[in-house]
């Protein structure tokens, strides 16, 4: 299986060299892309760099700071474009560890989505702060319960997409940026009945740098889930049933 990781950075300098040795030391021999959004620390400068001398990282530059949705639509593009079998979104701050890689791409020999879940086997986030675990576990159960997805962390960025659900889902027509996109992406494979499943990981406050998501699109993530489940995602309401 040819398999891409995805990584959108902005501003992960730090972190970028030690991240792409780990995700290709990974037995799923991926390739990694890098996609930039114009890093003011010069993380794409550093991308560029390890890519002159690794050619299964490759590296997409971008004008400026454009949103994860639009960074991850750009990606997948890409991915399906260049064959890829299956692609994995994965952050660029260590939350994610690549150690988990594997086990993504093998739930992807039975199932069109694989989510590296925080909440299957309990609560298995380390190093956050108590109003941050509530907001990340009140925002699953909201996004579950108006949505009718069955999966535990339904805002989950990683993830295992195989080639046939990137290209049911309707990648041009998403709606969503930020990490609203997260929720709608998996939304969609559920309502083009493609198979969902969760596997579980470890997720670990980020090693360097600072968050990217912001009151607003916490904001945003909250009225999300209705717009997708009345259907206006599709241009019109769509009935719940």
């Amino acid at each position: 299986m040819r398999v891409l990781v995805v990584t959108p950075t902005y501003n992960e300098r730090d972190n970028l060299e030690a991240l792409c040795a780990s995700v290709l030391a990974s037995p799923i021999h991926a390739d990694y892309l890098i996609v930039d959004d114009n890093s003011p620390d010069g993380t794409g400068r550093l991308a560029d760099e390890l890519s002159a001398k690794e050619p299964r990282i490759k590296v997409m530059h971008r004008p400026g700071k454009m949103g994860l949705g639009s960074a991850y639509r750009q990606a997948f593009g890409r991915a399906l474009a260049d064959g890829y079998d299956a692609v994995i979104s994965m952050d660029g701050d260590w939350s994610h560890d690549p150690q988990y890689l594997p086990a993504l791409v093998g739930g992807a020999g039975n199932a069109d989505l694989v989510i590296g879940s925080r909440y299957l086997n309990g609560i298995s986030v380390v190093n956050w702060d108590l109003s941050r675990l509530i907001m990340s576990q009140v925002a699953n159960t909201y996004a579950r319960l108006v949505t009718g997805m069955p999966f535990r962390d339904c805002t989950s960025g990683f993830q295992c997409l195989t080639s046939r659900a990137l290209a049911a889902i309707g990648l041009d027509s998403i709606r969503t940026d930020g990490y609203s996109f997260l929720v709608e992406l998996k939304y969609r494979v559920v309502h083009a009945g493609l198979r969902g499943v969760e596997v579980p990981i470890v997720f670990t406050q980020r090693r360097a740098g600072t968050s990217k998501i912001s009151k607003a699109e916490i904001g945003r993530s909250m009225i999300t889930p209705w717009k997708m489940r009345l259907g206006f995602w599709e241009g019109g309401p769509r009935s719940p049933g």
